[in-house]
């Protein structure tokens, strides 16, 4: 220890006698390290932590997989037959979420509430802080409607309220009694705040209704290979006793977390190994600055050598100055990543699962140790294996006029500065790439105008009872008819999806032809009894679901006949919906071209008729009277989806989740508090939500951007570190070999021949560099093709670009030393010899 001590107290003295050095070294590891621990804390807090419920490693999603493989949510009675037949697991439920008005707090909110079925908070380990939690009389059709609230919610809206029995919320046109409040934190799924009994909801006997999410707990001491195989074994026996009537033919079984963040996880990593590279580039600075300084110290390590210290004792005191080095740093690097932390939760897109868990933790600051040591000791080992190396007693002899500085000592800076130049290549491809894949993504034409459109979001009560849809759709029309009346509205429309937000229904719908028999008992039960349907005639319909020939797959968008016009989504043929579109007149529906061209290529499709009430619950055939544009409803990078479009005054039952987007002629923000106004005057516990049409277009790209932003400046911090060690190098081997180029132009080289001389040197090492790196690129960024669009991981163009780009600038950072050697004066240069 006393060893250690004094190693420690010279190492500093040395560190304060070269502020410069000292102040590069450490600026350098410290963001090189806090980058490093900021990208971890996300990587930790999203991919790695475990979910905060007890042995979350046994709780699973569940979902059908189709003949294909697909994934799809499960219906009712697959779900109860996999329950009840299973051996592996300890429960297993259904859940779903829903956006909701809720009223009867401090004032009207939007929630997401989840229906939950009666094992959910038993595989979730979760019980309420205050209150209980839903009993088996809560848990039936047609019991009294209670609900259990998040914690943050009842703080917030119900002022934490102890006395739950005087709680009373309403949302989805039913009263809720308030039950129990959850633990703070829990938001399981998708950020809820009400949780209700899903047996409140009817049970749906068809196989072929995917309409639920599952979750389960596996048993102690079952694997989750078993449980596969288990879970496999009952959905084959089912695929082969209810044949065409099921779709599912086995099932996906996934760890929770897994199934939270897989579409996260390749992204994740990769930023991950992006900014691992940045560290290695500055490690490569710091460890050349280093070697600088040794063999500036060359006599002192003879002395102290002469004086009896071993090579031992000299290799331990450079590992005492680089682990100096390196833990300050990690000290501004603890800042920095924390700085950098905040910096990517601000960055990081607001679908990001588990954004709110991300922090500086225990976790995160024993992987900055680890990384501390790591480098400390490398950076070290590296110094002083080299400043040791060769015989230091000759070195006292000759003056200490700087063996270190010979052909070897050279030749290994240019090395790392050559490994400096192939990092930083590979990190500029990969920005580059991800750049090039932004503006392919930005040159798609989405099918609709984004500019001077305001959306308003609403969450309205169900219309699935007959009383309810008249009024429904009296309140949109006396809506968009007071939305007309603001100045400055050019156009006004409504849907049940905006395009680039989530949760567009889709499903099978079916070629009628409306004289058949089947088509015509619909019709009349339709128009007199729509509420008593025969088994006999649902069976012959659902029978019609497994015919190729007679059926397409689709989304399913209500929406006003304003819509298309504000959104600047073109009529290809036929007619919009208009007034005489009522409830009562006969139901029509319009079709994206994709619908179209897939389900009748070499027909006329206006005035086809198809059956789509699997969506909605009314059996009434749609007439096809328009062809619209396709517009990229899921994503700018994926295709068109074929859309069928109803009409919301004809379905209002489909007008839960509901936008209405305005077309101005100037800027949008104005009309906000007058819209806002208008939706309080029609319906006070409607409280809506508002967004321009760029920003939701905008924040469709924001992954994309994100990933694009991080690795952008990892390259470009790369980039500045690989010109500083170029530069650094250079001007140091100028240095050392002034009496060299003295001597070269003592005896008739002149000056063009030393620039020469010394930018070639340069441009061989950065020449080995860009070979190694693009041999690295070429290996390396194939990871990164699931992040890619309508970009190749080789991308010619990119490869070319940055090769000249770096090219560029390794020879701008080597021109300046070489034209400081050109002015050697040859006289002064040979004075000392």
């Amino acid at each position: 220890m006393a060893a250690l001590l004094q190693d420690l107290r010279y190492g500093l003295r040395m560190l304060a006698k070269n502020p410069g050095f000292t102040a590069v070294a450490v600026i350098t590891l410290g963001l090189g390290i806090g980058a490093n621990a900021a990208i971890f804390s996300v990587v930790y807090g999203v991919l790695l932590r475990p979910l905060p419920h007890p042995k979350p490693q046994q709780i699973l999603e569940i979902r059908e997989a189709s003949a294909k493989g697909n994934p799809m949510n499960f219906t009712d009675p697959n779900f109860e037959d996999l329950r009840s037949q299973n051996r592996s697991l300890q429960g297993m439920a259904e859940y779903g979420t829903r956006t909701q008005s809720v009223s009867g707090g401090s004032e009207p909110t939007r929630a997401v509430v989840a229906a939950v079925s009666s094992d959910f908070f038993q595989v979730m380990g979760v019980q309420p802080v205050l209150g209980r939690g839903f009993a088996a009389e809560d848990q039936h059709l047609g019991a009294a409607p209670v609900a259990l609230i998040s914690h943050g919610l009842w703080r917030q809206h119900l002022g934490g309220i102890a006395d739950l029995s005087k709680i009373k919320l309403t949302f989805g046109d039913k009263s809720y009694s308030i039950v129990g409040v959850l633990p703070a934190g829990f938001r399981f799924p998708s950020d809820s705040d009400l949780w209700v009994p899903r047996e409140l909801v009817e049970r749906l006997p068809s196989r072929s209704a995917h309409n639920w999410n599952v979750v389960a707990r596996l048993r102690d001491g079952v694997t989750l290979a078993q449980a596969r195989a288990d879970l496999s074994t009952v959905a084959h026996r089912l695929k082969q006793q209810f044949g065409a009537d099921i779709d599912m033919t086995d099932v996906s079984v996934l760890p929770l977390r897994e199934s939270l963040t897989g579409s996260v996880r390749s992204a994740l990593l990769i930023l991950l190994g992006a900014v691992g590279f940045l560290l290695l580039v500055g490690c490569a600075n710091v460890a050349n600055l280093m070697l600088a300084q040794a063999v500036v110290r060359q006599r002192e390590l003879a002395i102290r050598a002469a004086l009896g210290a071993g090579r031992g004792r000299l290799v331990r005191q450079f590992l005492a100055e680089s682990s100096l080095l390196s833990f300050v740093g990690s000290a501004l690097g603890v800042i920095a990543a924390q700085w950098g932390v905040d910096a990517l939760v601000m960055l990081a897109p607001r679908n990001l699962p588990r954004l709110g868990e991300v922090s500086i933790n225990l976790a995160v600051l024993f992987f900055l140790l680890g990384v501390s040591v790591l480098v400390a000791v490398g950076l070290g080992v590296l110094t002083a294996v080299r400043a040791t190396s060769g015989d230091l007693q000759a070195a006292l002899a000759e003056g200490g006029r700087g063996q270190g500085g010979s052909l070897g000592g050279q030749r290994l800076g240019r090395v790392i500065v050559a490994g400096q130049l192939a990092i930083t290549l590979v990190l500029l491809v990969g920005a580059g790439l991800l750049g090039r894949s932004l503006i392919r993504v930005l040159s798609i034409d989405p099918g609709f105008r984004t500019e001077h459109i305001v959306t308003m979001n609403l969450a309205l009560p169900l219309a699935y009872q007959e009383r309810d849809r008249a009024p429904r759709a009296r309140f949109l029309d006396e809506l968009f008819a007071r939305l007309r009346t603001i100045p400055g509205v050019l156009e006004v429309g409504g849907t049940g999806r905006l395009p680039l937000t989530p949760m567009l229904s889709d499903g099978t719908y079916i070629v009628m032809n409306p004289q058949e028999n089947l088509a015509r008992a619909i019709q009349e039960l339709e128009r007199t009894d729509p509420q008593k349907r025969p088994p006999r005639l649902i069976h012959e319909l659902e029978g019609l679901f497994h015919d190729s020939t007679r059926t397409g797959y689709a989304a399913y968008c209500p929406v006003s006949e304003g819509y298309f016009r504000a959104l600047g989504i073109p009529l290809v043929r036929g007619r919009l919906f208009d007034d005489r579109d009522s409830m009562d007149a006969p139901h029509v529906a319009l079709i994206s071209q994709s619908v179209a061209r897939e389900r009748w290529p070499n027909q006329d499709p206006l005035g086809q008729t198809i059956e789509f009430g699997n969506m909605d619950g009314d059996l009434r055939l749609l007439t096809i009277v328009g062809i619209v544009g396709d517009a990229r409803t899921d994503s700018l990078e994926t295709s068109p989806s074929p859309t069928i479009y109803v009409n919301y005054r004809q379905r209002p039952q489909a007008t839960g989740r509901f936008s209405v987007v305005l077309r101005m002629d100037g800027e949008p923000a104005r009309v906000l508090p007058v819209m806002r106004e208008i939706v309080r005057n029609l319906d006070p516990n409607v409280p809506p939500s508002f967004n321009t049409f760029t920003k939701v277009f905008s924040d469709s790209l924001s992954a994309r951007r994100f990933n694009l932003t991080l690795v952008g400046v990892f390259a470009a911090t790369a980039l500045l570190l690989a010109v500083a060690g170029i530069y650094g190098v250079m001007a140091y081997s100028v240095e050392r070999r002034t009496q060299e180029l003295g001597v070269r132009m003592a005896l008739g080289a002149c000056r063009g021949d030393i620039l020469r001389l010394v930018l070639g040197q340069a441009m061989s090492t950065a020449a080995i560099g860009v070979a190694a790196g693009i041999g690295g690129s070429f290996a390396l960024t194939r990871t990164m093709q699931s992040l890619l669009f309508g970009t190749s991981a080789i991308d010619p163009i990119t490869f070319a670009g940055v090769t000249l780009l770096l090219s560029v600038v390794a020879l701008l950072a080597s021109y300046i030393p070489a034209r400081r050697a050109t002015k050697v004066d040859p006289i002064v240069a040979l004075r000392y010899e």
